[in-house]
């Protein structure tokens, strides 16, 4: 626990004043989460109250998921509905495979990488197969067609899966990654029914008796580092790999609030605004007679 509060909390309030304070005056920045404070509700009466007719929704997960990217799109719409109705809403889709994104990623791994090291693995947040097949409109692609993550199709645009095999792949291209020394895994998941596969503590395990000796993770599922970084990889993570036999465990904090992706996120914001869609400068205030200087 940071001694400020929880990290996802200081990270969030980080994340917005370097932003706001990167876009200036003109172009008023709010974090707002699904569960807990600063809400959702909150952000958009503030927002209503201010007189903003025009809004950009950046959610903060890089990959489409009906658990996450899906559940916060629908809850702001919903908010937006009930308090702000006249309000305007644009949505930043999925970046999982932007330029500059990658560009944010490679920048926090780089230091890493320049250390001598066995393995990278890439761990995800798991979801149930069946989300996969649910999100696939086509029915017919997702887990069924043969390398379905690798084949091109529409579907992609909504799995999960495929978002986050080619986020690993254009990141390992980027820094340059020798492919027999990384690969991808899933935590976080719950039992009852299959989940992606393989499991991150199986890897963690696999990697440390198969010889792989010191060991990064990556969790780029997150953009902020929570429990599922600090306590389920930072800490549990590391205990399952070094009892297997590993002898040295890194992980890679998230981009949090990291430079390249306050800029990649001043990036998008901007590009939004050069579409005509952002609010306009605040109009001073109606001069009133007597007060002219």
């Amino acid at each position: 626990m940071d001694a400020r509060g929880s990290p996802l909390i200081v990270t969030s309030r980080s994340v917005q004043e370097k932003l706001a304070a990167l876009l200036g005056p003109d172009v008023p920045v709010a974090a707002g989460m699904r569960y807990g404070r600063p809400s959702i509700a909150d952000a958009i009466a503030q927002f209503a109250s201010d007189g903003i007719d025009e809004l950009l929704l950046f959610p903060q997960y890089p990959h489409y998921a009906m658990s996450s990217w899906e559940t916060v799109v629908v809850r702001v719409r919903d908010e937006v509905a009930r308090l702000a109705p006249r309000l305007h809403l644009d949505t930043v889709q999925p970046f999982y495979a932007d330029d500059d994104y990658i560009e944010a990623l490679h920048a926090t791994i780089q230091p890493f990488l320049s250390r001598p090291y066995d393995h990278l693995l890439f761990s995800y947040h798991g979801i149930p197969v069946r989300h996969l097949r649910k999100a696939d409109s086509s029915r017919a692609h997702c887990t069924l067609a043969p390398d379905c993550c690798n084949a091109c199709s529409p579907a992609h645009a909504t799995c999960y899966k495929a978002q986050i095999t080619r986020t690993t792949q254009l990141l390992a291209r980027r820094a340059g990654l020798d492919p027999a020394r990384y690969s991808i895994s899933f935590q976080s998941r719950l039992a009852g029914e299959p989940w992606l596969e393989p499991f991150t503590d199986h890897e963690l395990k696999r990697l440390a008796a198969g010889g792989r000796k010191r060991l990064l993770v990556i969790t780029p599922a997150f953009t902020a580092d929570c429990l599922e970084t600090l306590e389920e990889m930072q800490i549990t993570g590391r205990a399952t790999f070094l009892q297997a036999g590993g002898e040295s465990f890194e992980h890679i904090p998230c981009l949090n609030d990291h430079p390249a992706y306050i800029n990649f996120l001043a990036g998008r914001v901007r590009r939004w605004c050069a579409s005509g869609l952002c609010p306009p400068p605040a109009a001073p205030p109606p001069e009133r007679p007597g007060e002219r200087a």
